[in-house]
């Protein structure tokens, strides 16, 4: 199983897709769904030797994960070197979330430099995502929605294995916990194996893959805080270089500023061996209330 499932052709440069898997809770579109969805959109419509190596978008309107996304690409330029597309997501005739995506041919590197891959424990000594999902129902769960929710992500067919390092980390909706700096580490991968012919789906699964935890990176510092509302606004992405989503990558996460409703967020997506292969920006709304006695869910 794909996280991405291929998109339905409807006519040139028009797709369709439908909701793939959701994170629990979720009751809109997933953000990242549409994001890498818009990838293979565009990554349809350019020559082979091109691979996406930016992306700007920006989240408009929530999506409705029960009825199909249009996806309309507008092919900006062609060039040698570079080509751009727009690409609009669209339901029940209103744009959702636009993206201009910015593809290259490779160029070999004449100058080349990094920041240092951060330490991490092995990801293979941290509960997988099924076995992080079920501690949530051992700890006790406030509302049969909210359990009802944690149980169907658990019998579901889960696409991504995401194990992040602190054993102890928090969720949007998990009780109380201690402060701590903005800052986390998160190993992801898929769950199944991506075979040959596939080249291009590793990115756009990395931008599928990319929206989790960057808002609740935001969180950590303010354990009195209770989430209301919290929803992508923009995401801007950099590919640096080829890597394979199905195996592990280390997603690092800061926030360096939060206020007026909104956070911000950068992360940074390694390779197992410490390349840095993806830069990722985000801003986004966050909303609640400060309670001295927060409730359990």
């Amino acid at each position: 199983m794909h996280l991405l499932d291929e998109l339905e052709e409807l006519d040139v440069d028009l797709f369709r897709a439908t909701t793939s898997w959701q994170p629990p809770f979720t009751q809109r579109i997933y953000g990242g769904q549409v994001i890498g969805q818009a990838l293979v959109a565009a990554s349809k419509t350019v020559d082979e030797q091109f691979s996406p190596h930016s992306l700007h978008s920006y989240f408009l309107r929530h999506g409705d994960p029960s009825i199909p996304v249009i996806y309309k690409v507008e092919r900006t330029r062609n060039g040698r070197s570079y080509c751009s597309r727009n690409v609009y997501a669209i339901q029940r005739g209103l744009t959702i979330y636009t993206s201009q995506i910015s593809f290259s041919k490779f160029e070999k590197s004449v100058i080349e430099h990094q920041n240092d891959m951060p330490n991490a424990p092995d990801p293979e000594s941290l509960p997988t995502t099924k076995e992080r999902l079920q501690g949530y129902l051992e700890r006790g769960v406030r509302g049969d929605r909210n359990r009802s929710a944690i149980e169907k992500a658990i019998a579901s067919e889960i696409p991504l294995d995401i194990r992040p390092c602190d054993r102890k980390r928090i969720g949007f909706f998990d009780p109380d916990f201690e402060s701590k700096a903005p800052y986390q580490l998160v190993w992801i991968k898929t769950v199944d194996k991506i075979g040959p012919g596939f080249e291009k789906l590793h990115q756009c699964i990395a931008g599928y893959a990319s929206d989790y935890s960057l808002l609740q990176t935001a969180r950590l510092p303010h354990p009195k805080f209770r989430v209301n509302f919290a929803s992508s606004l923009d995401h801007s992405m950099w590919f640096h270089l080829p890597f394979r989503a199905d195996e592990w990558m280390l997603y690092e996460l800061e926030s360096p500023k939060a206020n007026n409703g909104r956070a911000l967020v950068f992360g940074k997506l390694f390779t197992q061996d410490g390349r840095l292969a993806v830069t990722v920006a985000q801003e986004g709304v966050l909303r609640g209330v400060i309670k001295d006695h927060p409730s359990r869910l």
